[in-house]
C-alpha cells in the first residue's frame, strides 16, 4: 500500500474516533450520569450525527443540530488537527523506537520508556492524546455560557480519561512488560485484586489490610461522653496539667467520618489541639442506615450540632466555648449558632470554619451538577425519605480528579498487579458514610442551588430564620489554595457576612492536604494579611492577597495562638471523663465510627 493510500486509511481512521468521542460531546449536556450524586436524570441530548467518512473532517464542518460552533474556532482546530495528525503518521510510518516522542511523552500516564520502547503502545498513546486534545478543542469552540462550556469540557474529560490506553492490557506498554517479566503472575496478581475491590465494593486506593479505627488511626486517648441517635460526643483526656476554661467543640464534616482529624499522632489536629491546653471534645457522626432515612437538616442542627454544644456546656459548667467546623461541618456549625442567636443565644466565644462554604456563589467544578432538574430530581428521589449512599458520594468526589484518584488504581491494582502503599488518608476517604435522603435534598437546594444562607430571613431552620449577620463572635477562617471542592474563592466568601472580627489565611494544597499539615512536617506555606482591620475585610480574595505574606510551614500554629487568646484563663485538668450527669459510655474513637456504609 502505498504512503497516500496510508494517509487517506489512517486519517479516515482518526476520524472514525473523533466522530465517536464526538457522540459524548453531543450528550454531555444531558448524560452526565443519574448515578452521580449532583446529576441530573435528564435524559441525554440529541442523537450523536452520523458523519460521512467521505469527508476526514465532517466532524468539523458539519455539527450536529444540537451544538452550535464558533467558525473561527473549529477553523484552528481542523487546521491544528490536519498538521498534528500528518505529523503523527509520518513518525508511524518510521516503526521505529527512535521515532520522535511526539504528544504522549508529556503525559506521565506515558511517560515510561517500556510505552517509548513499544511502537504499536506509543502509536496508540500518541494517537489518543491527539484525539483528547482536538475533542477538547471542539468543546472549547462551542458558542454557549460558561457553564455549558464547563459541563462539556467536564463530560471531554471523563470521556478521555476512561478512553486512555494505558487503562487497556493489550495497550499498556508497562503492564504487558511487566507480566511479561513476572511470567504472568502480575496478571493473576491484579485479577484477585480486582476480585477483592469487588468484594469490598470500591477500588483500593490504598492496602485497606494494614489500617483498623482505634488501632492505628484514630488513638488519641479519650472517651464517649454523650450519644444519640445522630451522634456520638467524644471527650479526650488531657495532655496538660491545667486545660483553659473555654472548652473547644469540633464538628467534623458528616460526609466522611471524624478521625480526617485524628489519623496518626503526629498529623492529629485532635491531639495537637489536646497538646495546647483546650480540653477537647469532638462530634463522632453516626453513620446513617434506614432507620434515619427521614432524618432532615432541621434534625442534625438541632439534636446534633446545638446538642452538643449544650452538652459540652453542661458537662464543662462554661457559658461560652471555642467551637470549629471542617467543610460541611463549617456550614452546619454556622447555621447551628445562627439558629441559637435568632432566639438569643450567643454560646460560641469563638468559631474556627476550615474549608466550609457559607456563601455558595463559587462552588468551582461541582456548580457543573447544579441546575433546577438535579436538584428536582434528588428531591423526588428522596427529599421525603431515603438514604445517599456513601460510595456514591465517594464516587463524584474522586471522579473530579479521575486520573489521580481512579483509573490510576485501576492500572495499578489491575492491569500490574500492585499493591498500593500504605496512606492513612486515603484509608479514611474509603471510610465512606451514608447521608439521609430529607438532609441531602434541603443542602442541595438550599445551599448549592438556592444559596439562601446568606440572604438574612430567606430560610429557616428549627423555625428561626437564618441571618448570618448575628454571627458577631471572633471567626478564624481557613481556606486551601489548590482546593477543588471548597475553592479558595468560596472559603474567603464569608468574610463578606460575618460581623464580628475575623481573621483570614490561606495555606497551601488542597481540601485534605491543605487541612492536616501539623508544624512537626515543616511543609507547604500559609499566606497572611495583618494589615487590615479584622473587621473590614475587601470584597475580592485578589485584594486580599495584595497585600497577603507568605508564611513558610503550618497554618496550626498561628491558629493555635489565636486559639488561645478567645480561650480564658487556664484551671486544672479534669481527672475524669465528662460530669455526674454525662460519665464515660466507652473509650473512644467510639463504636459509630466503625460502622461501614
Amino acid at each position: 500500500m502505498n504512503s497516500d493510500a496510508n494517509w487517506t486509511q489512517a486519517t479516515r481512521q482518526m476520524q472514525e474516533a473523533l466522530s465517536a468521542m464526538s457522540a459524548g460531546l453531543q450528550q454531555a449536556l444531558g448524560g452526565l450520569g443519574a448515578g452521580n450524586p449532583f446529576s441530573s436524570a435528564a435524559p441525554p441530548a440529541s442523537d450523536a450525527p452520523q458523519g460521512s467518512p467521505s469527508s476526514p473532517f465532517n466532524l468539523f464542518s458539519e455539527p450536529s443540530s444540537g451544538l452550535s460552533f464558533d467558525a473561527a474556532k473549529l477553523q484552528q482546530v481542523q487546521q491544528r488537527y490536519l498538521d498534528d495528525a500528518t505529523a503523527l503518521w509520518n513518525q508511524g510510518l518510521q516503526a521505529s523506537a527512535d521515532a520522535p516522542a511526539a504528544f504522549a511523552a508529556t503525559d506521565r500516564r506515558f511517560s515510561a520508556e517500556a510505552w517509548q520502547a513499544n511502537p504499536v503502545s506509543k502509536f496508540a498513546a500518541d494517537t489518543y492524546m491527539l484525539n483528547a486534545r482536538t475533542l477538547m478543542g471542539l468543546s472549547e469552540a462551542v458558542d454557549g455560557d460558561e457553564k455549558t462550556k464547563a459541563r462539556l469540557r467536564f463530560a471531554v474529560e471523563q470521556w478521555m480519561a476512561a478512553a486512555a490506553p494505558s487503562n487497556f492490557l493489550p495497550l499498556n506498554a508497562e503492564a504487558l512488560k511487566k507480566a511479561m517479566e513476572t511470567q504472568g503472575e502480575s496478571i493473576g496478581r491484579g485479577i484477585q485484586n480486582m476480585l477483592n475491590d469487588l468484594k469490598q465494593g470500591h477500588v483500593s486506593m490504598t492496602d485497606e489490610s494494614l489500617f483498623q479505627v482505634g488501632k492505628n488511626v484514630a488513638t488519641t486517648e479519650g472517651a464517649v461522653v454523650f450519644e444519640n441517635e445522630f451522634f456520638q460526643l467524644l471527650e479526650y483526656k488531657p495532655l496538660t496539667a491545667k486545660v483553659y476554661e473555654k472548652p473547644f467543640l469540633l464538628v467534623p464534616p458528616c460526609i466522611n467520618k471524624f478521625y480526617i482529624l485524628d489519623l496518626q499522632p503526629d498529623n492529629s489536629l485532635i491531639r495537637y489541639a489536646v497538646s495546647q491546653g483546650h480540653r477537647t471534645f469532638v462530634v463522632s457522626w453516626r453513620n446513617p442506615d434506614e432507620s434515619m432515612a427521614e432524618k432532615t437538616w432541621d434534625d442534625y442542627i438541632e439534636h446534633a450540632a446545638i446538642k452538643a454544644i449544650s452538652v459540652v456546656q453542661e458537662i464543662t459548667g462554661a457559658k461560652t466555648i471555642n467551637t470549629l467546623g471542617f467543610c460541611v461541618g463549617g456550614t452546619i456549625l454556622a447555621t447551628a449558632l445562627a439558629v441559637l442567636a435568632a432566639k438569643g443565644e450567643k454560646p460560641a466565644a469563638s468559631a474556627t470554619l476550615l474549608t466550609s462554604f457559607l456563601d455558595f456563589s463559587d462552588t468551582g467544578i461541582l456548580d457543573i451538577f447544579i441546575d433546577e432538574n438535579s436538584v428536582k430530581y434528588r428531591e423526588s428521589q428522596m427529599g421525603q425519605g431515603g438514604l445517599l449512599k456513601g460510595q456514591d458520594l465517594a464516587s463524584t468526589f474522586s471522579f473530579l480528579r479521575p486520573n489521580d484518584l481512579v483509573w490510576n488504581y485501576v492500572v495499578g491494582n489491575y492491569l500490574k498487579g500492585e499493591t498500593p502503599p500504605p496512606f492513612d488518608l486515603l484509608y479514611w476517604n474509603s471510610d465512606s458514610t451514608n447521608l439521609p435522603g430529607p438532609f441531602y435534598a434541603w443542602y442541595l437546594r438550599n445551599t448549592y442551588f438556592e444559596n439562601k444562607l446568606i440572604q438574612p430571613g430567606a430560610t429557616k431552620v428549627c423555625g428561626q430564620a437564618v441571618d448570618l449577620r448575628r454571627l458577631d463572635m471572633p471567626v478564624y477562617l481557613y481556606g486551601s489554595r489548590e482546593d477543588h471542592i471548597v475553592p479558595i474563592g468560596g472559603a474567603y466568601a464569608s468574610t463578606r457576612h460575618l460581623t464580628g472580627k475575623k481573621r483570614f489565611v490561606m495555606g497551601a494544597s488542597g481540601h485534605i492536604a491543605g487541612v492536616i499539615n501539623p508544624p512537626s512536617k515543616n511543609k507547604r506555606s500559609h499566606w497572611i494579611n495583618d494589615k487590615l482591620p479584622a473587621n473590614k475585610f475587601p470584597a475580592s480574595l485578589d485584594d486580599w492577597l495584595q497585600t497577603a505574606q507568605e508564611h513558610p510551614g503550618s497554618w496550626w500554629t498561628d491558629w493555635s495562638a489565636w486559639l488561645k487568646a478567645h480561650a480564658g484563663k487556664q484551671i486544672a485538668a479534669p481527672k475524669t471523663y465528662g460530669s455526674r450527669k454525662y460519665s464515660a459510655i466507652e473509650p473512644a474513637p467510639g463504636r459509630y465510627v466503625l460502622a461501614k456504609a
